[in-house]
């Protein structure tokens, strides 16, 4: 089956968040939160290295709603029940329909840091994975050296099924690194 044809919700919840697929208009807050994480992000994600204006944040947004409606990457915003404010990006990409299985990304706004939000984040997006597009596999892949990242699905029971050496280039290009493989898998699904 053609995974655009695959129906299912664009949004759920948790107990503080409201996560839900991109939307037009959603540059602005994603803008903000990059604008107020640089220092945490940037040693880690690529999209962090050059600067951006919020109208090309818009830009990306828009594109990933796009591939969210035809099944290309799933990329999800977690705002705060209570006050609105875009707390989380995670989605689920690299997917593999046939299998299915996924892999999960995230990054938290500075601001919500060490609260535990992108903790419930992730493990919201795992259960929806698993109960709404039926996944056998999901993964989470980090570096070697992100500690803070790692810690997510360490708390959320992944097993760590390998490290792959020498596998990638830091973000900024100057060295070899190491990528950490953590996975959860359901079996016995249709």
């Amino acid at each position: 089956m053609d995974p655009i044809l695959i129906d299912f919700p664009h949004e759920f919840y948790t107990d503080r968040l409201h996560i839900r697929l991109p939307l037009p208009g959603d540059g602005k807050k994603v803008y903000q939160s990059i604008q107020a994480s640089l220092s945490e992000i940037k040693p880690w994600l690529p999209f962090a290295q050059h600067p951006q204006t919020e109208e090309e944040t818009e830009v990306n947004v828009r594109n990933a709603h796009i591939h969210f409606l035809k099944r290309e990457d799933l990329r999800m915003l977690g705002f705060h029940k209570e006050t609105g404010e875009l707390v989380c990006s995670t989605g689920l990409h690299r997917m593999d329909w046939e299998v299915p299985k996924f892999e999960i990304g995230y990054w938290v706004d500075s601001r919500y840091s060490g609260k535990g939000y992108i903790t419930e984040a992730v493990d919201g997006l795992t259960e929806f994975a698993f109960r709404e597009l039926k996944a056998k596999r999901i993964e989470i892949r980090c570096d070697l050296f992100n500690d803070k990242s790692r810690a997510i699905p360490e708390k959320l029971g992944y097993e760590l099924e390998g490290v792959l050496k020498n596998d990638d280039l830091s973000v900024d290009g100057l060295e070899v690194r190491d990528t950490c493989i953590y996975a959860k898998i359901r079996r016995g699904q249709s």
